[in-house]
């Protein structure tokens, strides 16, 4: 068996998504697996549509993914002499043919196909032209096999007979010398030596016509695999009411980019009932024989909790170098190493995303912490006074605070007032952090440090006594 190739080939006319960025994941994958080479190639022939901007999202979402390639990024941009030159071969061979016909024309052919209850395929009419008109605009057509039938052997979807009765004669050169996509993907696959064309199945109809083009050219034809779509929770086509984020926005939202990984392969190829994967495993395992046929849901609440599995297994200077950007977009400077990895360490089991742990965190930099509502309705009252005052107290005692004081001091306040731990705890807790929840409550004492708790304790000593009318 030859090397085995495979392709990434996005159009750059917008963000890297998720559906492409798994197509992207299994071409790789299946590369590494196989030790093969995988191609990023850059579908730009839309002039019109594509820009640099999205040519350079696409890279960055890769990289950012880890999914490296070993030969690319090729541009269709650059390849159009290529294109017109295996066009003109085609004329030359009798296996494709100039046609004349102006847009109107052929909108009315369609409409009067439609009207006669056929199907809108062209006519041929250009096909025995005998006499070609000077200085006029051509397009030209391939010219397809209208009897029997082209049978594409897919790894997933199966065999799938399509009748070449039903097939056009495509355009392959645009009047206008732009290549069309059926005709410049077989070129390039072709001249490439792709060996495995994986892509999503909306692709599959366009498969036989590239069958046909294949066969003409007299190139080796690739083994197919057309991986299902990705729907939305409610089961309904993925758009921009499902969110559809780009893979870029996935980054900004807090997610590691080893937990999208893990979160796309899943999303239609399975290995038992494994759900977590180093990216070892994941070339080690993966086949695209597993790969189901039917349509994958997504389902945000399992990336939150891949995500929320590697941030808890994320090496932590590591972690503290990712979650930095995400404290500063907030407006927090941590420039104390060691004091970030205490807040970084003491948030990282609670976390879903970075997002959510600089959000988790701002009560450790806050000058004014701000108290949740209800909390402080049930926490911050008159029965709490008593709290306060004795650990402000014992706190201006001790020399130094550390994990180990602060439980002792919540211990003998507890025992001095006759009341259970938590009853001691969730006053402190809001009166230091705002909140109801937060990590133990010995670790945030010790991170924000003898000054700091005091201060807090102190602020919440005036909120009540305000309140009260005191």
């Amino acid at each position: 068996m030859s090397q085995v190739r495979t392709r990434f080939a996005p159009s750059p006319t917008g963000d890297l998504h998720i559906g492409g960025a798994r197509t992207a994941l299994f071409n790789w994958l299946f590369a590494k697996k196989m030790k093969g080479v995988f191609i990023l190639r850059i579908e730009d022939t839309d002039v019109e549509r594509s820009t640099q901007e999205a040519v350079q999202g696409i890279l960055d979402a890769m990289k950012w993914l880890g999914l490296d390639w070993d030969e690319g990024p090729y541009f269709q941009s650059e390849r159009f002499r290529l294109y017109q030159e295996v066009a003109e071969r085609l004329l030359r061979e009798g296996k494709a043919y100039r046609c004349y016909c102006k847009p109107e024309e052929l909108e009315e052919k369609r409409r009067e196909a439609l009207k006669a209850g056929r199907k809108p395929k062209y006519d041929r009419s250009c096909l025995g032209r005998k006499v070609h008109p000077l200085n006029q605009p051509f397009a030209i057509r391939f010219l397809s096999s209208d009897q029997g039938v082209t049978v594409v052997e897919d790894v997933i979807q199966g065999r799938i007979v399509f009748d070449n009765s039903e097939l056009d004669d495509l355009i392959i050169l645009r009047s206008d010398g732009f290549p069309t996509y059926n005709f410049s993907v077989v070129v390039d696959d072709g001249t490439m030596g792709i060996t495995h064309v994986i892509r999503g199945n909306d692709h599959l109809n366009n498969t036989p016509r590239q069958i046909q083009i294949y066969q003409a050219l007299e190139f080796p034809l690739p083994r197919f695999a057309h991986v299902p779509m990705i729907l939305g929770p409610d089961k309904k086509k993925l758009s921009k009411r499902h969110g559809a984020p780009s893979v870029m926005e996935y980054k900004k939202m807090g997610y590691l980019p080893e937990a999208v990984v893990n979160y796309l392969v899943r999303l239609g190829w399975s290995y038992g009932d494994q759900e977590e994967f180093t990216l070892e495993e994941l070339i080690e395992k993966f086949t695209l024989e597993a790969v189901g046929r039917s349509p994958a849901a997504i389902n945000p609440g399992k990336l939150d909790w891949l995500n929320s599995q590697y941030i808890k297994k994320k090496d932590l200077d590591e972690l503290v170098r990712l979650f930095r950007p995400f404290l500063e977009e907030k407006g927090y400077l941590a420039p104390d190493l060691e004091f970030l990895k205490k807040i970084v360490s003491s948030l990282r089991e609670r976390a879903k995303t970075l997002v959510e742990m600089a959000n988790l965190s701002e009560f450790y930099f806050a000058e004014e912490v701000s108290y949740e509502e209800e909390g402080a309705k049930k926490f911050l009252t008159p029965g709490s006074l008593l709290i306060f005052e004795e650990m402000r107290e014992a706190l201006s005692k001790e020399k130094r605070l550390d994990r180990e004081t602060a439980h002792r001091l919540i211990q003998q306040l507890s025992e001095r007032q006759g009341q259970p731990l938590v009853k001691i705890a969730q006053p402190i807790r809001m009166a230091l952090t705002g909140r109801t929840a937060s990590p133990p409550l010995d670790e945030v004492m010790e991170i924000l440090g003898q000054g700091r708790v005091i201060r807090r304790l102190e602020k919440a000593i005036k909120y009540i006594e305000q309140k009260e009318g005191k």
